[in-house]
């Protein structure tokens, strides 16, 4: 038996009045999730414990099978883990989003943050503005990473964890109630803006109709992730198969196995059939029982506010990897589990996440189950499962002990 997760980052989501009041996921044209979910389990589990932030690192942690309360040590410091930065015990990592502000002429503290993502970027082109940026700001106490896209690392050598706004959080808010209390780190956003701004690639962007990735927005601080492998917790060796770099932080941190695939960029147009392609040739290694594939798409969407992208990457997912996946496991002769959900909601009309249970669906390919579902999340609070602690639900999947 092998075991699958196809981990559909930020799904779930809001009834939506121009989708005819249904959810993106109602929404969508998923023929292979409807075939899946006429055989499956489908209920609600809660990925985030009660009082902490509904991240994607927190509810990624869940699961996977690690308890976020006892395990979670900010998001930064699991990115880190997987851009191969060594860190001390006693550093600091943070993120460091390349963020688009408006460029009005006001005082920094009254711009608004227009986008979290700067338009996609590129890995390419943002590594030569952060670059840009460490040229004139790092030093003996910081330093700066290239991570993907838009997201990089800040390695504070000196300082402690302090509190810090997730830019997707505050969308076009006026930034001054969210900068931050440190001198240092208020000084290094400001300085950033001004490097930034007018930069060749920012003016070639604008020129171009793309927003300008004009400013480091710092947030996620933690110090050093302590997990324990993955296997020892399971039985099960794993594989991690994303474009960003904190699942593949997580998967480091697991002692699980990175898997690389080309093209795969966390947005809506990544490599989906990349995916599909790598998860096959994972679990059909021996020494491989478990493969976590991870799609970004559906969370940037909803960042995004765009409900249409987000049934997009919702209809990709179904059509362009779960459903070939499946083919080629049958038609391989390979009895599987198969475990879909999201890590949590991020609803287009809020373009952020919440705490909110997340539908889940299983399918055992050598079972009938008997039942005949659909994969949503009215069905899924409809059934009476309610799986109270998330990083247990891993559980019923792999088919051990446990809620």
């Amino acid at each position: 038996m092998k075991y699958v997760i196809v981990l559909c980052d930020g799904m779930a989501d809001e009834p939506i009045a121009d989708l005819g009041n249904k959810t993106p996921l109602e929404y969508a044209d998923t023929p292979n999730f409807d075939r899946l979910a006429k055989n499956s389990e489908i209920g609600l589990a809660h990925t985030i414990p009660e009082g902490m932030n509904p991240g994607s690192d927190t509810a990624n942690l869940a699961v996977l099978g690690y308890n976020p309360r006892q395990y979670y040590s900010g998001r930064s410091p699991l990115e880190a883990l997987s851009i191969g930065v060594a860190m001390e015990d006693t550093d600091i990592a943070v993120r460091c989003n390349i963020v688009t502000l408006e460029e009005a002429d006001v005082p920094f503290e009254d711009l608004k943050i227009l986008d979290h993502s700067s338009g996609e970027i590129s890995t390419e082109d943002c590594a030569v503005l952060l670059n840009a940026v460490a040229k004139e700001l790092a030093n003996d106490r910081f330093s700066f990473y290239v991570g993907t896209s838009y997201r990089h690392c800040l390695i504070d050598k000196k300082g402690s964890v302090i509190d810090l706004t997730p830019p997707h959080d505050i969308l076009t808010k006026r930034i001054g109630d969210y900068l931050p209390k440190d001198p240092l780190y208020l000084d290094m956003m400001k300085r950033s803006y001004e490097i930034l701004k007018d930069h060749p690639i920012n003016i070639e962007r604008k020129k171009n109709g793309l927003n300008p990735a004009n400013c480091c927005w710092f947030w996620g601080a933690g110090t050093k992730p302590m997990l324990d492998p993955f296997k020892k917790k399971t039985g099960f060796s794993g594989a991690m198969i994303s474009a960003v770099d904190l699942l593949k932080g997580i998967a480091v941190g697991a002692d699980m196995k990175v898997v690389k695939v080309e093209g795969a960029n966390g947005g809506l147009e990544t490599n989906y059939e990349g995916k599909c392609d790598a998860a096959f040739n994972e679990l059909t290694d021996p020494d491989i029982d478990f493969v976590y594939i991870h799609i970004e798409a559906p969370d940037e969407m909803g960042h995004q506010g765009s409900y249409e992208r987000k049934v997009k990457a919702i209809e990709n997912i179904d059509k362009r990897i779960v459903g070939p996946l499946c083919k080629k496991l049958n038609d391989a002769g390979i009895d599987f589990r198969m475990m879909i959900l999201p890590d949590h909601p991020t609803p287009v009309r809020l373009r952020t996440h919440t705490p909110n249970p997340i539908p889940y669906m299983i399918f055992d390919s050598t079972k009938d189950c008997g039942k005949n579902g659909e994969y949503s999340e009215k069905f899924a609070a409809s059934t009476g499962i309610d799986i109270a602690n998330g990083y247990t639900l891993i559980n019923r999947l792999l088919c051990k002990d446990g809620e």
